[in-house]
């Protein structure tokens, strides 16, 4: 069970931590140029990033206006959006605080207080905090960032893997690191991060023998304190990503070898443990529950920032849950007072990464520069100019999904088209150019192959019913962290909370023509999980649809019509949440 909001906000009050929010002047207002400034607490300092997804510069990133949570998860965080998320956190309407966390209000916020994160900036932020707390911190990445824009894929990872041994990252885990192929991972792990930065991971083993590929844990004495890091790669590679990439090893949930492990630490005289996850947010909520012995579980996957830790008790105490959302947009302090062998107090701040609050750090600006020049024309290409706030982030779709599958339809001649639900990927404002460069944001993958397939109406179906379970599955344990495949040329109803293969509904096409059971339809592509023969790729083609376009406006998604949830806080109202309008 968690603990309540009133013991949470308590306890919090008992312990003098009155800044999990922003540093406020008299007036309510955030003082920017103290958000950074926070007087050391304890003696050891965990930082937190995760899911940057290879974005080394500055952007924009729009969080979603639908994030849907069912049974317990409902209306509680990462499942609430908007004006809910405001009201819960106790923010104010506007503010640099809305803008890091919602979607309101989101171009006029963006043009006001700017791009945020990048690598630069980052570097800046954990010098100074590491700096304020020398020799006590530890600096862990939560994955899936090797993966995400041109350059990484055109760098097979290495300007981001450059960039975190720059930025002093001392442990990281794993998820879309493995789509680059297993023998690329361990080259990385037994070469590059040899004696630098640790690989966790205790939930990959080896198909045959079942021999651990990494390191389980490591144990780093930190301040004469010893701090356990166990990892947890993202449960479910092999099944979200090809399982041909890593045809040998196995992944999953090991609820019974991570509590040996906790137990094995604790034995070896760790005092504070700690989970370092890719699995998700109510997946670890759930885990936190079950196994005992964890004081943090520092998450990943889903894409979601905590403002304020989520409490879990479970048989033996509490373990404290806190994600740091994604895109670079975040970082985390957890200031530690350790103790007589425990953790008697501790203190969270989750950092919005605002780019014009924090000055570049000069080697990390030299590196991105340099990793970057081979690339800039092919970067810089300038496709068109949207009229239209482009983005992503959305149970459901977005406007960039929907250029996306606008495009895949239109080049490829097809009645629909299918886009994989990823939550990575930035966001453009109104008279923004659309370069390559943006294009790739949305699209690079080691496997982006652009096919042409044929399904009658009952597989497509069945095609939207399964990625509506892994979605809205209310066993956590069963759920991968996507959203829903993004639809073009046809509409759909679902109703969320009903259970497998009841949730859609009436399927039509945009213009009107249900979509028959015993039809066949011709869909286009990408992304499929299937080993299939090398093609054009996705970014090409939606380069060829650019190109012949001066400027692109995007008014319209294809959502489906939700029903059954009129009164859940994870949906913004539908206007809003419909097109992304502020």
């Amino acid at each position: 069970m968690s603990l309540t909001r009133r013991e949470f906000l308590s306890l919090l009050a008992a312990a003098g931590t009155a800044s999990v929010g922003l540093p406020r002047m008299a007036n309510g207002a955030v003082r920017p140029d103290s958000l950074y400034d926070i007087p050391p607490f304890g003696n050891v300092s965990l930082l937190h990033i995760t899911d940057c997804h290879a974005q080394l510069t500055p952007t924009y990133f729009r969080e979603p206006s639908i994030n849907i949570g069912l049974g317990e998860a409902a209306g509680r965080p990462p499942h609430i959006v908007g004006d809910a998320f405001l009201k819960y956190f106790r923010y104010a309407p506007k503010g640099r605080e809305a803008y890091a966390f919602t979607y309101l209000n989101f171009e006029t916020a963006a043009r006001k207080y700017g791009k945020v994160g990048g690598f630069a900036h980052l570097a800046t932020l954990v010098k100074q905090l590491r700096d304020s707390r020398p020799g006590r911190t530890l600096l862990l990445d939560g994955g899936d960032t090797w993966q995400g824009s041109a350059t990484a894929l055109w760098t097979n990872g290495q300007d981001m893997i450059d960039a975190t041994k720059l930025l002093g990252v001392d442990v990281m885990t794993g998820h879309w690191e493995f789509t680059y192929g297993a023998d690329r991972v361990k080259q990385v792990v037994e070469n590059d991060l040899a004696g630098k930065m640790d690989f966790v991971a205790q939930n990959v083993s080896d198909n045959a023998f079942g021999d651990l590929i990494f390191k389980p844990y490591v144990i780093r004495e930190i301040n004469n304190v010893p701090v356990a890091i166990i990892g947890q790669a993202f449960p479910y590679t092999p099944i979200a990503n090809p399982r041909h990439l890593i045809p040998d090893w196995t992944f999953g949930i090991q609820e019974e070898q991570l509590q040996r492990l906790v137990e094995e630490a604790r034995e070896k005289g760790a005092q504070v443990v700690v989970l370092l996850s890719h699995g998700g947010m109510d997946a670890d909520f759930k885990l936190a529950g079950r196994v005992t012995g964890i004081d943090i579980i520092l998450g990943g996957h889903t894409h979601d920032a905590l403002p304020e830790p989520h409490v879990v008790e479970n048989r033996s105490g509490k373990t404290w849950v806190i994600h740091s959302g994604c895109n670079g947009k975040f970082l985390s302090l957890v200031d530690l007072d350790v103790r007589n062998g425990r953790i008697e107090d501790i203190r969270y701040r989750l950092l919005p990464i605002f780019s014009n609050l924090l000055p570049a750090d000069p080697a990390m600006a030299a590196h991105i520069q340099k990793v970057r020049a081979p690339f800039l024309k092919r970067l810089n290409e300038k496709l068109a100019v949207t009229e239209s706030t482009l983005y992503r982030r959305g149970n459901f779709s977005g406007t960039f999904d929907q250029l996306i599958v606008d495009a895949l339809r239109a080049v490829k001649g097809t009645d629909i088209s299918f886009s994989p639900g990823f939550r990575w990927g930035t966001s453009l404002l109104p008279g923004d150019i659309i370069t390559m460069e943006r294009l790739m944001d949305q699209t690079a993958i080691t496997y982006p192959t652009v096919l042409t397939i044929e399904r009658k109406g009952s597989e497509i179906k069945e095609i939207l019913e399964d990625v509506a379970d892994n979605l809205f599955n209310k066993d956590a344990y069963l759920q991968q962290g996507g959203d829903m495949v993004r639809v073009g040329g046809m509409r759909y109803a679902i109703s969320p909370d009903e259970p497998m293969g009841r949730r859609i509904g009436h399927m039509e096409t945009v213009d009107g023509r249900t979509i028959e059971a015993g039809k066949t339809y011709k869909i286009a592509t990408w992304g499929s999980v299937q080993p299939h023969e090398p093609g054009v790729p996705v970014w090409d083609v939606v380069a060829e649809y650019l190109r012949g376009r001066r400027s692109v406006v995007m008014s319209h998604a294809d959502l489906p019509k939700i029903s059954g949830l009129e009164d859940n806080p994870g949906i913004a109202s539908r206007a809003s949440s419909a097109v992304g309008t502020s």
